[in-house]
């Protein structure tokens, strides 16, 4: 029941269309749960994180992909161009619905992916930022971004 409390005042955030900026604080509790509240908790480390910048899409958007094609060009160069597989990366965060969607997608298709955690990877992290996202996920296929996730926008950049 707390974790749906606790869905409820994410999901009341990320849909304010006014949005007046407000501490809020992440940290884990003993048994390693996350929680977030506008208060820092006493003698417990917390993060403040900025959660105006973040959101997660709604709609897919395919655009350029903005890191170098050698981090993520993984064709088999023996095999003929039609058996070679595309690589995908997606930058996402344990708590995106959106992202467990996609996830779902590409283990029923059989999609190979690597997956960043831009909440727990350091490479993550960075990459997120050098892509200036805003939102999650975000997947790379070759030179071809999407932001967001949809199955018709995704099979228009990776194929059938």
């Amino acid at each position: 029941m707390y974790c749906f409390y606790k869905l409820i005042f994410i999901y009341v955030l990320f849909s304010l269309s006014t949005v007046t900026h407000a501490d809020v604080f992440k940290w884990v509790d003993q048994s390693g749960q996350k929680h977030f509240s506008d208060q820092a908790p006493l003698n417990i480390t917390s993060e403040n994180i900025e959660i105006a910048e973040l959101v997660t899409y709604t709609s897919a958007k395919v655009v350029e992909n903005d890191i170098d094609e050698n981090e993520t060009a993984n064709e088999d160069k023996t095999k003929p161009k039609k058996y070679r597989r595309k690589k995908v990366v997606m930058y996402s965060a344990a708590w995106c619905g959106v992202c467990t969607k996609a996830k779902k997608y590409f283990k029923m298709k059989r999609i190979p992916y690597k997956e960043y955690d831009i909440d727990k990877s350091k490479k993550g992290k960075s990459d997120f930022k050098k892509l200036k996202a805003r939102g999650i996920p975000v997947i790379l296929v070759g030179k071809k971004r999407l932001n967001g996730f949809s199955v018709d926008k995704f099979v228009s950049i990776y194929g059938s």
